[in-house]
C-alpha cells in the first residue's frame, strides 16, 4: 500500500496546475506535491494518477514515488490566499502527494533529445491509459538528473467519468497528433512487443489495490469498493493487447 504521512505545514500553491495543488511538508520530513479530493473532478482525478503512476513504475518508467497525505483542515486558517484557505478546508482527510523532485525542469522538445525506443514506450503508455495531457503545449513531463520523468496523469482514463459507456470509450482510438513526443519518431510497435505482454490481471490487481477505499466508495453502479477496482483493470487490460494498433495522427 502506498505509505501513509500527514501534512504538517502548507508551503505554496503551484499555479502551473488547473487543480491547484500545493507544495506541503509532511510528518516524514518529506516535501510533496499534494494534489487535493476538494479541487477539480476530486477523487477521480486522484484514483487515475494512483492507477497510472503506479502502473507506470511497475513497467519501468520513471514517475515521482506516491504517498496518501492526511490533512487536518485548520491547516489553511492562516492562508491569505482565500482560494488556497476554501480547498484546504474542503480536503480534510486522506489526499495524493508525489515527491517533489527539486530542481526539476519542463520537458521542452527544442532543448532536449528523446530516443526513438523511450519515446515509443511513452506514447504506448499514454495509448494505454488514454493520456490526452501530454501535448506539446504541456507535456506533464520533467528532466531530473539527466533522466526523463512522468508526471500529472489526473486527465488519464476518460471513461471513469460515464461508467455505462466505458466500453465504448475505452475502444476508441488514439491521437497522437500534438503528443510531446510525436517529433522523436516514437517505436510504438517495438513498446507494444516489451509491454503489453506484462499488463496482466495480476498486475492490474495489484496496482488497483493501492486505491485508498476511501476514494471508491458512494460511486453509482459498484456495490464495493473491490468492483470499481475491478472496473478500472478491465479496460486496461483489453486495450494492452491492440492498442498500439489504433495509434493515430502520427504520419
Amino acid at each position: 500500500m502506498l505509505k501513509e504521512v500527514i501534512a504538517t505545514r502548507y508551503i505554496t500553491p503551484l499555479r502551473e496546475g488547473g487543480s491547484l495543488p500545493g507544495l506541503v511538508e509532511a510528518d516524514d520530513r518529506g516535501t510533496y506535491v499534494m494534489k487535493f479530493t476538494g479541487a477539480g473532478q476530486g477523487r477521480k482525478t486522484l484514483v487515475a494518477e494512483v492507477v497510472c503512476g503506479e502502473l507506470a513504475r511497475r513497467l519501468g518508467f520513471r514517475v515521482p514515488r506516491l504517498v496518501t497525505i492526511g490533512l487536518d483542515p485548520v491547516l489553511g486558517l492562516a492562508e491569505p490566499d482565500q482560494e488556497v484557505q476554501q480547498l484546504l478546508r474542503s480536503s480534510g482527510g486522506c489526499n495524493l502527494g508525489m515527491d517533489f523532485l527539486s530542481g526539476a525542469l519542463g520537458f521542452d522538445p527544442l532543448a532536449f533529445t528523446v530516443s526513438p525506443e523511450e519515446a515509443g514506450r511513452i506514447v504506448w503508455f499514454d495509448a494505454l491509459v488514454n493520456n490526452v495531457d501530454r501535448s506539446w503545449r504541456n507535456p506533464n513531463l520533467l528532466m531530473w538528473h539527466g533522466e526523463l520523468w512522468l508526471i500529472d496523469h489526473g486527465a488519464t482514463m476518460i471513461w471513469h467519468h460515464n461508467w455505462p459507456g466505458a466500453e465504448a470509450s475505452a475502444a476508441r482510438p488514439y491521437d497522437i497528433s500534438d503528443h510531446a513526443l510525436k517529433p522523436f519518431a516514437p517505436d510504438v510497435a517495438e513498446a507494444a512487443a516489451q509491454l503489453a505482454p506484462l499488463v496482466t490481471e495480476e498486475l492490474l490487481a495489484e496496482v488497483t489495490a493501492e486505491i485508498p477505499d476511501v476514494w471508491l466508495t458512494d460511486e453509482p453502479g459498484f456495490d464495493t469498493p473491490d468492483d470499481l477496482r475491478q472496473a478500472y483493470a478491465r479496460p486496461l487490460l483489453a486495450r494492452a493487447a491492440t492498442v498500439h494498433e489504433r495509434i493515430q495522427g502520427d504520419k
